[in-house]
């Protein structure tokens, strides 16, 4: 055969492109398989307790089962696929659930109720044993600006709490804080609260934080305030004798500037590579976005269309970094405007509207937000809570079985290329279809059993790596 390209030059070319490809992976190395949390529960740092998202859990179940007290009643609200085929008597409902109680999980995934019985189980079972997976300790917007003394001494009481939390096993899974902005006006207030709050949560704990701990940093618009956080925890860290990278951090997008420069350029990248490893996540902020956008305030909605600007321009920016991404909050929370024990049947029923309207919103915005690929929100009441595991159970299992397909497919491809020794380069895509089924799980919504039907074993789906079940399957 007749060739042009000699190998030395050949050779010299490729090593150069190398160079460069491994440079871009660094920079992009994909999804990361991590645990994300479907939600971000802000709460003002006044108010925190140790057992604070216990209490929020048994609050949210109560609220689910006043407004919605069977699964029937929840799916006519959401209108769940199936709903139209639900029976209206309490009766009949009865009937139908101890029939669906007693069969086995493939004999209901037969039945038109499946999906609408499921979702709601599944959110009983989640209220109860852990509603609320990720929580900030807000000293924000959740908080407000207050006198020093007062905020000073609010630090040290919630790092007290904290640490009462973490000995008692009463905090959420993913937990941090949120300080008050590195603008001109706040950022010394900021620092101090930082500084207090971590300084005594280190001297009850011995220099320990909770597992997942993050400090969020809001209004970010320019790579100093990442890069003046991160030198602070460099201090932090070795007045307290921790290890070089121990803090971490989030960032937020809430302000036109951090979409776009005054170069015409989107700083995002530029942010989080000013944190040198620090940042993993950014937040979208509904509120202080759509305002910086002039939107006045009755259209403040996660629904404006700025809002998709804002996050599709995020996921441009950060796509492949495998920085996690959270959209906002809604605002409208689902609890009725009358309170006591004695109410009219007048007042029962404009409570039972103004919340199934409330969950109705919050169900529909949080769907949205799953369609466009952004896994993670805010939630600022517990009474919000049903509504988010109710949008995302029904998100994850109504596409369970497209999902199953679409792997199990990959997989065998995957096989395939690896019986003929062919280099199957798509590992990245293979990660993506695998993080379905691993975000699935980890919220509850499906077990590691039902992702064996991708054709993965347990301790393929385990190892949360598409690139080392390839690695295992060619060896």
């Amino acid at each position: 055969m007749k060739f042009s390209i000699n190998d030395t030059e050949k050779n010299d070319l490729l090593n150069q492109l190398g160079t460069a490809n491994i440079a871009f992976q660094k920079k992009y190395p994909g999804d990361k398989p991590d645990r994300q949390a479907v939600h971000t529960v802000y709460g003002g740092a006044n108010l925190f307790k140790s057992d604070t998202t216990v209490r929020m859990g048994e609050i949210a179940l109560k609220n689910l089962q006043t407004y919605a007290p069977n699964f029937v009643v929840l799916a006519r609200v959401l209108q769940l696929d199936g709903h139209k085929h639900l029976p209206h008597l309490e009766s009949d409902i009865a009937r139908l659930t101890h029939q669906l109680d007693s069969m086995t999980e493939a004999e209901r995934k037969e039945e038109s109720a499946w999906l609408a019985y499921s979702v709601y189980n599944k959110i009983v079972k989640k209220l109860q044993t852990e509603a609320v997976e990720d929580f900030r300790i807000d000293f924000e917007d959740g908080f407000g600006n207050r006198p020093d003394d007062e905020e000073d001494a609010t630090a040290v009481n919630a790092a007290h709490e904290l640490a009462l939390g973490m000995q008692n096993g009463t905090i959420s899974p993913f937990i941090g804080i949120r300080i008050k902005p590195f603008t001109e006006d706040l950022k010394a207030r900021g620092v101090r609260t930082l500084d207090i709050f971590l300084s005594t949560l280190f001297e009850q704990t011995q220099g320990k934080l909770p597992e997942n701990f993050v400090v969020m940093l809001p209004k970010v618009t320019i790579p100093e305030q990442v890069i003046t956080l991160v030198n602070l925890f460099e201090i932090i860290e070795k007045a307290n004798n921790l290890p070089a990278g121990y803090l971490k951090m989030e960032t937020m997008v809430e302000a036109t500037q951090i979409v776009m420069d005054d170069e015409g350029r989107n700083p995002l990248f530029r942010i989080i590579k000013a944190s040198e490893g620090r940042c993993i996540a950014a937040h979208f902020g509904t509120y202080d976005y759509t305002a910086s956008c002039g939107i006045t305030a009755k259209y403040q909605t996660m629904a404006h269309s700025v809002c998709d600007f804002a996050h599709h321009m995020t996921k441009v920016a950060l796509g492949g970094t495998g920085i996690f991404l959270s959209d906002g909050a809604t605002n409208v929370i689902p609890i009725g405007p009358h309170r006591g024990d004695d109410l009219s049947f007048e007042q029962l029923k404009e409570n039972r509207e103004a919340v199934h309207h409330a969950w109705k919103i919050g169900f529909t915005h949080t769907t949205h937000s799953l369609i466009n690929g952004m896994y993670q929100g805010w939630d600022l009441n517990p009474a919000q809570l049903p509504m988010r595991y109710a949008a995302t159970y029904n998100f994850f299992l109504s596409s369970y079985e497209d999902a199953v397909y679409r792997l199990k497919t990959f997989v065998e491809r995957a096989a395939i290329s690896t019986l003929t020794g062919d280099i199957f380069d798509d590992a990245a895509t293979g990660q993506g279809l695998l993080n379905f089924f691993l975000k699935a799980m980890n919220c509850g919504a499906i077990t590691e059993e039902e992702a064996l039907a991708t054709g993965l074993t347990l301790d393929e789906i385990r190892s949360r790596s598409f690139f080392r079940i390839l690695e295992g399957r060619r060896k």
